[in-house]
């Protein structure tokens, strides 16, 4: 049976998991890419970061952009959700504030999750940047919708 999630539910999937798949527009193509997140609840945003390139030459083109993130245990027992919203890249201040929360968020839940300390964001990103500072976004989200399936047999 499938359900609409309530918002409660597309809450905890988004506040509780760091992984999620990044749809975007390049060259009239969309793209879908894992992507390494952070819901921020109190700015109503998700925080990423990257290289400059390709995704972040397209984001600024093209802003409109969606994030699916989804949580599943069997074929016939999953949840997903998907964001759509604007990138929105930063800078300066504003951009180091938001990756320590971005950091921060993301080994809280780590540490929740699968009982690991992550220390460095290298732990949990395989994006290491030696000599460019990387360029940190936020997908101000505009809805979100959620999907459920969970079938019980008797």
């Amino acid at each position: 049976m499938f359900k609409n999630l309530e918002a409660k539910e597309k809450d905890y999937i988004l506040e509780n998991n760091y992984i999620g798949q990044l749809g975007y527009i390049f060259n009239n193509t969309p793209f879908v890419i894992p992507i390494t997140y952070f819901f921020d609840k109190d700015s109503n945003a998700i925080i990423c970061y990257s290289g400059d390139g390709h995704k972040m030459n397209a984001m600024r083109k093209h802003p409109t952009v969606s994030l699916l993130v989804s949580d599943v245990d069997t074929i016939t027992n999953w949840k997903s959700v998907l964001v759509h919203g604007q990138f929105e890249q930063h800078f300066g201040s504003d951009a180091k504030a938001y990756l320590h929360k971005f950091s921060l968020g993301i080994k809280a839940i780590i540490l929740e999750k699968e009982q690991t300390k992550a220390n460095f964001i290298s732990d949990f990103s395989s994006k290491i940047y030696k000599d460019n500072i990387p360029a940190v976004f936020i997908i101000k989200i505009e809805t979100v919708t959620g999907k459920k399936r969970t079938d019980f047999t008797i």
